[in-house]
């Protein structure tokens, strides 16, 4: 496919309330540099209701189109009108890439739009980039496609996926994984209006009220983060944890196997199945270091580890790590640090 064939990288746009998911912007960050290495335009699909002051925030972002659509019937995310909508957008422009968040919003909403639209759809992205690539089937080979990076066999392999019969290439991405970033020059500043037109057969759920839970934990966000695993060794003894964290200013993150044996909700969890951090120092304890939880924490600017076992796979990414007791280790650490500040 030559580059004058080829469509433009798209972005979903989620927001709630007039308040943009940070990653629309995160895939707006991605998308702006896979569009330059295509030479192509980065351009972002926004729908809800009286919503227009994203769209200066998406330019400044570097998306140089912005397709808005506005109708009370798109204020709040409901799968069929949205499906609609965009499905006749995709149809008309056909993108190349098309990117969602692997959010509840984006789980929902992509699977549906790929099989209306009969594309392939790469779910829970770690990573993209683009490359030629050689299909073996058809001894065909491919220029400029999208590798879909994502962990397969319960994380213990990471799997490079590409698509070479139908456009657009769609993939929703794991919240954390890209880097926000903004360009030196704003995006070119278009706006294409999009005229909405819903029949009864696209609003068939009715919205009698709605009640928004504020969630109470927010590790994306926290420049230091103490976590607890399985190695913890009783719910009683996370209080260790929690004591650390408040001495460090610190979030409270788990594993998986701290958060399965009930010690600590789900919210907490990093890794695979969690959240993806990356904060400027992540303290691991009692966490052996599987590959689920690495994939969500490798990324930190500098990792601390500490575990009585000297074999345990976190130590492998850890910039400092300490052997012992934890039950030893810890109120020492809380002991130091005070006495510092």
């Amino acid at each position: 496919m030559s580059t004058q064939d080829m469509g433009n990288v798209w972005i979903f746009i989620e927001q709630d309330s007039g308040s943009m998911a940070e990653v629309s912007l995160e895939l707006v960050s991605r998308g702006r540099e896979l569009a330059r290495e295509l030479g192509v335009n980065t351009e972002a699909v926004l729908l809800g209701h009286n919503v227009e002051p994203l769209v200066e925030t998406l330019h400044e972002y570097g998306c140089d189109n912005v397709f808005h659509a506005d109708d009370p019937e798109l204020e709040v995310f409901s799968v069929l009108p949205y499906t609609k909508v965009i499905g006749e957008l995709v149809q008309q422009h056909v993108p190349n890439i098309f990117m969602f968040g692997a959010t509840h919003v984006g789980r929902s909403l992509a699977p549906r739009l790929a099989s209306s639209l009969q594309c392939g759809l790469t779910a829970d992205c770690t990573d993209l980039q683009i490359s030629d690539f050689e299909d073996k089937s058809s001894k065909q080979t491919f220029s400029n496609r999208l590798m879909q990076i994502r962990p397969a066999f319960g994380g213990n392999i990471i799997a490079t996926i590409a698509n070479s019969w139908h456009d657009p290439q769609m993939v929703t991405v794991r919240e954390g994984v890209m880097p926000l970033t903004k360009p030196d020059k704003p995006g070119e500043g278009h706006v294409t209006q999009v005229d909405v037109q819903l029949e009864k057969e696209d609003k068939v759920i009715q919205r009698h009220d709605r009640h928004k839970a504020e969630k109470g934990v927010n590790l994306r966000n926290a420049q230091v983060i103490v976590s607890g695993g399985y190695g913890v060794g009783s719910p009683e003894n996370f209080q260790l944890i929690y004591d650390l964290a408040e001495t460090m200013g610190a979030g409270v993150g788990a594993s998986r196997a701290a958060v399965d044996a009930g010690w600590i909700d789900h919210d907490h969890q990093v890794g695979q199945t969690g959240t993806t951090v990356r904060p400027r120092m992540y303290v691991a304890c009692g966490i052996s270091g599987s590959v689920q939880h690495r994939a969500g924490m490798a990324d930190s600017a500098k990792i601390m580890a500490i575990n009585s076992d000297p074999e345990a796979p976190i130590f492998s990414i850890a910039d400092y790590g300490i052997v012992g007791d934890l039950n030893d280790v810890i109120p020492k650490l809380i002991k130091a640090y005070k006495k510092r500040v």
